[in-house]
């Protein structure tokens, strides 16, 4: 319990810090305009380490390596902290572990993303703004899948398609942090 509790705090604060670099990456990447409230919420969470990094990363196209950075050194954080609270460090390991940990938190945001678009797309009333806001994330994501899967009774399955794919990929990723380093989910 006394693992547990700290480990869960730190999922949470590291996952809510490093999702929303992750989130100001993916919405720049895609252009989506930061005026609307999950924008400038993403600004508020993440401005105190992408704006100090930016100045030493600078973007590369359409990247914003600085979004990216910050949400690696989050995970790379979170997982020192909990190899101190373990009384395992691994120092040599840190640097890959937290890319794999970047990946799971990544591929979490996707899908959770992924589920957001579903539901919101069975609500007739839902607010136009976040709408458009989520379609034009998620889009990226099912466009290509659409190609593949056929509407099926006037359903759009490729949403649900993706976040099994992203499923599988999780569960890789979770699998090599379990077999290669000895903690993971």
């Amino acid at each position: 319990m006394l693992y547990q509790i700290p480990s869960f705090l730190l999922d949470v604060i590291a996952g809510l810090l490093g999702g929303a670099c992750l989130l100001r990456l993916y919405m720049q990447l895609h252009r989506v305009p930061f005026g609307n409230p999950l924008g400038r919420f993403v600004f508020a969470l993440t401005d105190w380490i992408v704006l100090p990094l930016r100045r030493i990363l600078p973007a590369a196209g359409r990247w914003d390596l600085a979004s990216l950075v910050a949400a690696w050194l989050i995970v790379m954080l979170k997982y020192l902290l909990l190899m101190l609270l373990a009384g395992g460090l691994r120092p040599v390991a840190l640097p890959l572990l937290s890319l794999f940990g970047l990946l799971q938190l990544a591929v979490s945001g996707l899908t959770a993303l992924l589920i957001v678009y579903a539901v919101l797309s069975w609500i007739p009333g839902a607010s136009p703004v976040l709408h458009d806001l989520v379609q034009r994330l998620a889009e990226p994501l099912v466009r290509p899948i659409r190609r593949v899967v056929p509407l099926i009774g006037g359903v759009d399955l490729s949403p649900l398609v993706a976040i099994v794919l992203l499923q599988i990929v999780a569960m890789v990723l979770g699998n090599l942090l379990v077999g290669i380093y000895g903690i993971g989910r």
